[in-house]
């Protein structure tokens, strides 16, 4: 008898639903890290970031290693673009030094590219030092005081003005030709032979008409092209003095 009661009570309240109005129901979830790695489907997880991105997934390598190599991150810059360093730009100022009575294109003059000028002191210091002269003090200490100078002259000649990184860009490209004078200093000792001495000249005057070229070109000064190569001559000369002396 107690039994049939209890089971009819179990039949009356199962029938019923909960009082708090609380209804379950069941799901099939699949977690998507589960998915990633191939559990609750079938599949890589490259190819579950493809179908969710729509693009595979980019393999970065990350160690020590890769520092060295041609690798990166996706859409990066490479690493001379990041440094300012363009070596087409360096070879056509060299070139434009070279041949100063070509037609210059201004606009290889926008950007104060630091490396050639860094490149050509570094190998007149390298010539000196060769030849039995220490002199990367004095090539720093008058690059650096020059360069002020002469960017100060002309901003005060000039209505657009110029960077100062800038002037010392298109200094440095035209120190070329007394580079040219330090290799030849390897050879013959300039103090020794006097025709030596007037072979310095040759270098300054080339270095004084690029470099001048370049400024009236840049900063439109052709009317004043005589008083912006008086400072950029005093400047080589300097250079052309350490080199010779």
């Amino acid at each position: 008898m107690a039994h049939s009661v209890l089971f009819d009570q179990d039949q009356m309240y199962g029938n019923q639903p909960p009082a708090d109005g609380l209804e379950f129901y069941q799901t099939q979830y699949v977690d998507p890290a589960s998915t990633a790695t191939g559990v609750g489907m079938q599949g890589s997880a490259d190819e579950f970031y493809a179908s969710s991105y729509g693009t595979a997934m980019p393999i970065v390598e990350r160690s020590w290693i890769a520092a060295f190599g041609t690798g990166g991150f996706p859409n990066e810059l490479p690493l001379l673009e990041e440094l300012g360093i363009n070596f087409m730009h360096i070879k056509s100022k060299t070139l434009a030094v070279l041949n100063p009575f070509k037609p210059l294109d201004t606009e290889i003059y926008d950007d104060s590219d630091m490396a050639g000028p860094l490149l050509f002191i570094l190998v007149l210091g390298t010539f000196l030092l060769l030849s039995g002269k220490s002199q990367f003090g004095y090539i720093y200490g008058v690059g650096l005081l020059g360069t002020v100078g002469i960017w100060a002259i002309l901003n005060l000649m000039s209505q657009g003005g110029i960077a100062v990184m800038r002037t010392a860009s298109i200094l440095g490209y035209c120190l070329l030709p007394i580079v040219f004078l330090g290799s030849i200093g390897l050879l013959i000792d300039f103090k020794s032979t006097q025709p030596g001495l007037f072979a310095a000249i040759l270098p300054i005057v080339w270095c004084t008409y690029s470099s001048a070229t370049m400024f009236v070109t840049v900063l439109s000064m052709s009317e004043q092209r005589l008083l912006v190569a008086y400072p950029v001559c005093l400047f080589y000369t300097s250079f052309a003095l350490l080199t010779v002396f």
